[in-house]
C-alpha cells in the first residue's frame, strides 16, 4: 500500500500559507472529502459535515475555504465554532452527521494549523478513507449545479451540549466539592468549557490561559508547558491543576506541591482504580514511548499491557482490536473508550478526579507504586521521510548506546508524524547517563544527514 501524500498521523498539518495549509489546498481538500463522503449519504439526501476549530487566527480563513469546498461538492455544513477536538467527535455522533472536521494544529504554535476528520461514529477516519480523499484532491474541482450545492448553519449551544456530555462521564453520586482546582485551557479550544465542567461538578475553580486572542494558543501554557500550571497551583494554594493543550485532547496534571504528572502516571491512576473496583475490561494499550517503569508497575497489578505505534489513532486501533477500554501516551493523550470514542483531556481528567475522590488519595499516593525510569527525548530537525536506518553512523551510535545500557534501558528513534524532526529517545535508570547517550546520538544525526526513505 502506497504512502499517503498529505495525511500524517493526525490529519493534514503544516505552517499556514505554506503547502499544504493554503486556502486553495484546503478548499480542494474540502471538495475531495465532500465527494468521498457524499457517496455514502442516503439517496436523495445531502451528506452533512460538522466543522469545529481551535482559537488560531488562521481558523477563520481555513474554515471559510473548507466550507466552500464542501458546499461545492453538495455537502451541508454545520459550524460549531471554537470547540475541543473531542467535542467535535462527540457532536458529530450526537447530531447523526456524516463526518466531523477539526481545524487545529493541536499543541503546535499559532502559525501552524491543520485539518483532521472524524467519521459518523466519532472515530478518526480509517486510513483507507483518507487515501480515497487524497486520490480525489489532485483531480479538478467540478462544482455541483446551484440546485445541488450544500448549505451552512450554526450549531446552537454546542458548548452547552459538550459540557453536559463531559459531566455525564463522572459518577452521579460523586462530586468535587472541597477541591480547589486550577484549570489551564492553553488559550485554546477548551477555554469556554473546561472551567464550567469542573465548576458544575462542585469544584472551586481557578481558570488560567482562558483568554485566547488568536496568537497565544499554547504560548508558554497548557499541557506542553505544565510548569506554568505548577506555579499557579502553588500561588493559589490549590489541591490540583489540570492542563489541556490547544485542541483539548491532551492532559497533564499537577498536585498541591507543584509536582507534574504526565500521561503515563495518569493512565496508571485510572487503570489502578478500575482494577481495584473490578471495572477494568482487559488491559492497557500504550506506545513504544510508554515508560518501561509503567509496564513493570502494571505487571505487578496483574494488568496486561501492549505497545502500539506512536499516535492516538494507533493506540485506538489496538484497543479496538483487543476490546480493551483504556490506553494512551505519555504526552497526555488518554482514551477511555467506555466514556468517549477518542482521546479527551477533560474527560480523562474527570476519570483521574473520580479515582482520587473515591479513595481520598492524593495524586502522589495513587502513583506511589509507579517508578518511572528517566526518559530523555531530543528532537533533531530533519526533513519528512528521513530514514535513520539508512545511515551507518547513526545506526552505529544507536548500537553503542544499547550496549552501554546492556538491558537496563531502551533506545528509540522515530520520525515525527506531525513535525519535521527525528525524535531520539533514551530511557534508563540513570538520568545523567541517558542524557549523555541521547545527546550523543542526536549529535551524530546532525553531523550525518539522514537519507530520505524511498
Amino acid at each position: 500500500m502506497s504512502a499517503r501524500k498529505y495525511f500524517g498521523t493526525d490529519g493534514v498539518r503544516g505552517k499556514v500559507g505554506e503547502s499544504p495549509i493554503t486556502p486553495d489546498f484546503v478548499m480542494h481538500l474540502g471538495f475531495a472529502a465532500g465527494e468521498v463522503l457524499g457517496k455514502e449519504a442516503p439517496a436523495g439526501s445531502h451528506a452533512a459535515v460538522l466543522i469545529g476549530k481551535d482559537t488560531r487566527i488562521s481558523g477563520y480563513l481555513l474554515e471559510s475555504a473548507l466550507q466552500a469546498g464542501l458546499a461545492a461538492a453538495g455537502v451541508d455544513v454545520w459550524l460549531a465554532g471554537p470547540m475541543p477536538t473531542p467535542a467535535i467527535a462527540y457532536l458529530t455522533r450526537a447530531l447523526r452527521l456524516s463526518a466531523g472536521v477539526v481545524i487545529s494544529a493541536s499543541h503546535n504554535p499559532y502559525d501552524d494549523n491543520g485539518i483532521k476528520f472524524f467519521g459518523a461514529n466519532g472515530h478518526k477516519l480509517p486510513d483507507e478513507v483518507e487515501r480515497r480523499i487524497e486520490e480525489r484532491i489532485d483531480l479538478p474541482m467540478r462544482c455541483r449545479p446551484s440546485a445541488e450545492l450544500g448549505k451552512a448553519r450554526r450549531v446552537v449551544e454546542a458548548d452547552g451540549r459538550y459540557i453536559e456530555f463531559c459531566k455525564s462521564t463522572f459518577p452521579t453520586d460523586r462530586n468535587l466539592r472541597g477541591m480547589k482546582i486550577v484549570v489551564d485551557a492553553a488559550n485554546g479550544a477548551g477555554y469556554h468549557v473546561a472551567g464550567p465542567v469542573l465548576h458544575e461538578l462542585g469544584a472551586d475553580v481557578v481558570e488560567i490561559a482562558n483568554q485566547p486572542d488568536g496568537f497565544n494558543i499554547n504560548a508558554g501554557c497548557g499541557a506542553t508547558h505544565p510548569k506554568f500550571l505548577a506555579g499557579k497551583v502553588i500561588e493559589h494554594r490549590a489541591d490540583l491543576g489540570l492542563a489541556l493543550d490547544g485542541d483539548g485532547d491532551r492532559l497533564m496534571m499537577v498536585d498541591s506541591t507543584g509536582r507534574i504528572f504526565d500521561g503515563d502516571e495518569l493512565l496508571y491512576v485510572i487503570a489502578r482504580h478500575r482494577k481495584s473496583e473490578n471495572r477494568l475490561s482487559g488491559g492497557l494499550v500504550g506506545t513504544v514511548m510508554t515508560n518501561f517503569g509503567m509496564e513493570q508497575a502494571l505487571a505487578r497489578l496483574g494488568i496486561p499491557f501492549a505497545r502500539a505505534k506512536v499516535g492516538d489513532r494507533y493506540v485506538l486501533e489496538m484497543m479496538l482490536e483487543r476490546n480493551w477500554q483504556i490506553g494512551g501516551e505519555n504526552s497526555g493523550h488518554i482514551v477511555c473508550l467506555d466514556k468517549h470514542t477518542t482521546g479527551d483531556g477533560l474527560i480523562s481528567g474527570l476519570q483521574v478526579l473520580n479515582a482520587l475522590a473515591s479513595t481520598g488519595e492524593t495524586l502522589a499516593k495513587a502513583c506511589a507504586d509507579l517508578r518511572l525510569f528517566p526518559q530523555v527525548l531530543v528532537n533533531v530537525p530533519a526533513p519528512r521521510g528521513f530514514d535513520y536506518r539508512s545511515s551507518a553512523p547513526v545506526v552505529a551510535a544507536v548500537q553503542r548506546a544499547e550496549s552501554v545500557l546492556a538491558g537496563r534501558g531502551r533506545v528509540l528513534l522515530r520520525p515525527s508524524g506531525t513535525e519535521p524532526v527525528l525524535r531520539v529517545m533514551v530511557e534508563g535508570e540513570d538520568r545523567e547517563e541517558v542524557t549523555a547517550l541521547a545527546d550523543g546520538i542526536a549529535e551524530v544525526v546532525r553531523s550525518h544527514p539522514v537519507p530520505a526513505a524511498a
